[in-house]
């Protein structure tokens, strides 16, 4: 496995995925990036309102974060991305062939109690549409889903393991 690891932190709003990106990257000194920034003000504008972005929407935004893991595919790189459709991950690992995917899981009331507590464009009122989208990883694709429970340290952990990536330095 490459000592630099290219990934994507997935899964839905409030999940954590900004806290065990920083963490991830941190440990393998490698660059972290949110998704959130590139998306377009038009799209941040729609979630602020409450309104669930289209595919439509998406695509631009999946293209732009494609090439950002396309460029960083021989430095390695974290960043974190909703990622919640199967054909969304693929535009992914087709600009990143080596892309792995974290994907963070965890209780409707706990994810509901981290969205109340932050201030974020993304709605509580958009937690369920998320939920109903999400499409979870399937035995074909390069990665593995983590309960939220645990710290980040520890779901960084368990990520490195099953991964089997070398040169953490923790």
């Amino acid at each position: 496995m490459d000592a630099s690891p290219l990934v994507v932190v997935m899964g839905i709003s409030g999940v954590g995925k900004s806290a065990v990106g920083h963490e991830l990257a941190e440990r393998f000194g490698v660059e972290y990036v949110d998704g959130d920034d590139f998306h377009s003000e038009a799209n941040i504008a729609k979630m602020s309102a409450g309104t669930p972005l289209t595919d439509d929407d998406r695509w631009p935004w999946l293209e732009d974060i494609g090439r950002w893991l396309a460029q960083h595919g021989a430095d390695g790189g974290v960043i974190s991305c909703s990622a919640l459709r199967r054909v969304y991950r693929d535009v992914l690992t087709d600009a990143a062939p080596r892309t792995l995917f974290l994907h963070l899981t965890g209780d409707h009331d706990l994810i509901r109690s981290r969205m109340e507590g932050r201030d974020h464009f993304m709605p509580l009122s958009l937690l369920e549409s998320q939920e109903k989208t999400l499409e979870p990883l399937q035995d074909d694709e390069r990665g593995w889903a983590f309960d939220i429970t645990p710290s980040p340290a520890e779901i960084v952990d368990a990520f490195v393991a099953r991964a089997g990536l070398e040169g953490a330095t923790s």
